[in-house]
């Protein structure tokens, strides 16, 4: 399927190998730190530990947020509003469960009514075209016409 290439010398190509080079930051001083003094000298608290040891430290007062402001009163209205919504859509989606479910019961009992049709349809059929000889004698009567042993009696 596919020429052989048994023949030809492999072909050599130049290949360029790229070695990394490292990067140097430049060289920078760190700037000095100025200690900041607090405007007020803050309360030394010592704590003493369950082994003896005493442990020393600033007390340090955690940011607290801002109290929330406070929610404007729901009127009355507005809630009756919702709820009523929300009854009214339970009540559309109820409807269409029982629109549902009368619809599939109607297609159910169709169906049934025919199935009864077409067993019932069959029996007479089968009466009606079987040999005399084996005929019940029984009369079937078909709108208004009656047919007895073969015989059509309008």
């Amino acid at each position: 399927m596919f020429p052989e290439n048994g023949h030809r010398a492999p072909v050599q190509r130049a290949v360029e190998v790229h070695h990394p080079t490292t990067l140097t930051p430049a060289p920078t001083t760190p700037a000095p730190l100025v200690p900041v003094q607090p405007g007020t000298v803050p309360a030394v608290a010592s704590v003493v530990l369950p082994d003896g040891r005493v442990v020393t430290g600033y007390a340090i007062d955690h940011a607290r947020p801002e109290p929330a402001a406070p929610k404007p009163p729901v009127s009355r209205a507005a809630v009756n509003v919702a709820l009523g919504g929300v009854g009214f859509l339970a009540v559309c989606g109820g409807l269409l469960l029982l629109t549902t479910f009368i619809t599939a019961l109607t297609a159910l009992i169709t169906q049934l009514i025919t199935l009864a049709a077409v067993i019932f349809g069959g029996y007479v059929a089968v009466q009606i075209f079987k040999p005399s000889e084996a005929k019940s004698g029984h009369t079937f009567h078909i709108r208004k016409a009656v047919i007895k042993r073969n015989h059509f009696h309008g």
